[in-house]
């Protein structure tokens, strides 16, 4: 990629409307110089050794034991520590590939703001999910309950408005739906799909769940409403007499907002889910977002917090190999120190697999010849995220400055403003931009990511942010990028409704599984399920209540 012209660039990742909107591809001085900056995170290249390389065999004497050991350390894996440690239970330990946990869900600080690198808000819990509630407790979050016994989040922590808004032809207007223009037939069909997923919304089962909710483990698992997922959010758009272009890019958005997919790669069940399970009840009031300036890293912090003695950076998982020994069964976990350039060795009564499902037929022994055939059922999809470190704010044609802007036509899903929730108007700010992948192949997707460098996605971020912003570049003091190759589980149709999903959540052999992937959508609050749900399962092995 670093080969490619600026014009190939912005072409391969911006397409033909942004080559046009920026009047072809300039090539000044101004325009071709980058401002400083790194490529951040993940470990990519190393994550890969653990696919053909067996890490060093340590001596005998540095064996360490514990009863449980972790295995992944992002939202999953530090659930799972917090409900071992709320139990009373502290004798595992944590191991995480990076030098600091929280996977997507982690964030970053500079001079100016803290910002996020990943996941940036979650939805006010209902009461039902007594975990989230419990955690947004302890740290302070919540202020008390409203008049139905829900949990109320403080003023201070809800996105603050103005919120959201859309650039279209040289002007920001409100809302993520384009208004401006919109025809009577356009309009209808928003009230249309809007009455729709209200009445999904509404939706009760037998035993009283709400069809939707999160996490979906609340919701129903009832038959009928498996026919969603059969069908893709485009099928369910078309079968509904959807036809509206402002409304079927309105819908796109989404799916490529929450599963880095297009309305054809989306089960339309999700589709539904990412609007129904938002709905208080079947009216339009929705849940309120919550959000800090660096995102969800707010609430990995906490949770570091809490089990940093028991978390083990820096080790890159290669080996979890159930055995016996003298005569009991046990799980041993080899891995490779980054920093010591050695290896490191634990055994454990249980393993919590806090890692994405198509790691496991790499570093599960048995699995390595023969793996189980729910594991290739997962698929992710590849991100990247930039971070714009801003000596001032750009000039705002139309609706003001929100928390989250999005460009009408572009690849991108536009980005947050870390200090908006500071309420500081004006000065330097950190702007947050989300770049998702949606390449039919995920495979094909993730080589373009890895095969493009720091500058080609500076330069394809300053290029698209430059056309509701033409001074982007100037303003722009630094530019660090992030690139996640399985950022998020793909919810392909018939995948939720599935059997694969329940396979992988199944315990193997001392070995219990634990990652958002297991819920089908990676959102905070399924990860966050499924860690304590695998930690619950370890518990009831010891005896812990």
């Amino acid at each position: 990629m670093t080969r490619m012209t600026r014009r190939e660039i912005l072409r391969l990742f911006l397409g033909a409307p942004a080559l046009a909107a920026l009047g072809g591809c300039g090539t000044s001085k101004q325009e071709r110089d980058l401002p400083p900056g790194s490529l951040a995170g993940a470990s990519l290249d190393f994550g890969h050794r653990l696919r053909t390389e067996a890490p060093p065999e340590p001596p005998s004497e540095a064996w360490q034991s514990a009863g449980v050991v972790i295995v992944g350390g992002g939202v999953a894996g530090l659930s799972a520590a917090w409900r071992l440690l709320r139990a009373g239970y502290r004798d595992f330990f944590l191991l995480e590939l990076e030098s600091e946990a929280g996977g997507t869900a982690r964030g970053g600080r500079n001079a100016v703001t803290a910002y996020p690198w990943g996941a940036h808000y979650i939805c006010a819990p209902s009461a039902r999910n007594r975990p989230l509630t419990d955690l947004l407790g302890e740290m302070g979050i919540l202020d008390g309950t409203d008049e139905r016994g829900e949990p109320v989040v403080g003023e201070q922590f809800v996105v603050r408005d103005p919120d959201e808004r859309l650039f279209h032809m040289g002007r920001w207007e409100e809302g993520l739906y384009q208004r401006a223009g919109a025809s009577e037939e356009d309009l209808r069909q928003l009230a249309a799909f809007e009455a729709l997923i209200g009445k999904y919304a509404g939706m009760r089962d037998g035993q009283g769940r709400r069809a939707f909710e999160i996490p979906l483990s609340l919701g129903s698992d009832d038959a009928i409403l498996a026919e969603l997922d059969r069908m893709s959010m485009a099928e369910f758009l078309s079968r509904n007499g959807f036809t509206s272009e402002r409304l079927c890019r309105f819908v796109r958005y989404a799916c490529r907002d929450d599963y880095g997919a297009e309305l054809e790669q989306t089960s339309a069940w999700a589709g539904v889910f990412y609007y129904a399970s938002r709905l208080v009840r079947s009216s339009s009031e929705s849940r309120p977002l919550v959000t800090w300036p660096q995102g969800n890293g707010r609430i990995v912090e906490y949770l570091t917090s809490l089990a940093r003695e028991k978390i083990r950076t820096g080790l890159a998982v290669a080996d979890v190999n159930p055995v016996e020994r003298n005569g009991k069964a046990e799980v041993e976990i080899r891995a490779f120190d980054r920093v010591n350039e050695c290896g490191a060795a634990y055994r454990a009564k249980c393993v919590i697999f806090a890692a994405p499902q198509f790691l496991a037929r790499y570093v599960i022994r048995p699995w390595r010849s023969d793996p189980p055939s729910h594991v290739g059922a997962f698929e992710y999809g590849a991100w990247m995220v930039a971070n714009l470190t801003l000596k001032d704010r750009p000039a705002e044609p139309g609706y003001p400055l929100c928390w989250d802007n999005v460009i009408y036509d572009s690849p991108s899903l536009g980005y947050v403003v870390a200090t908006h929730q500071a309420g500081r108007e004006r000065g330097p700010t950190v702007f947050t931009y989300y770049y998702p992948l949606c390449d039919s192949d995920p495979k094909q997707a993730r080589a373009r990511l890895l095969a493009t460098d720091r500058d080609a996605w500076a330069e394809t971020a300053l290029a698209d942010l430059a056309r509701p912003h033409p001074e982007i570049r100037s303003l722009c003091e630094r530019l660090d990028v992030m690139r996640w190759g399985h950022a998020m589980v793909r919810p392909k149709p018939g995948f939720l409704w599935g059997q694969a999903r329940r396979q992988a959540a199944a315990p193997f052999r001392g070995i219990h599984f634990a990652h958002s992937d297991l819920s089908g959508v990676a959102l905070f609050e399924e990860a966050q399920y499924q860690g304590v749900r695998a930690a619950d399962e370890v518990l009831k092995v010891f005896g812990v209540g």
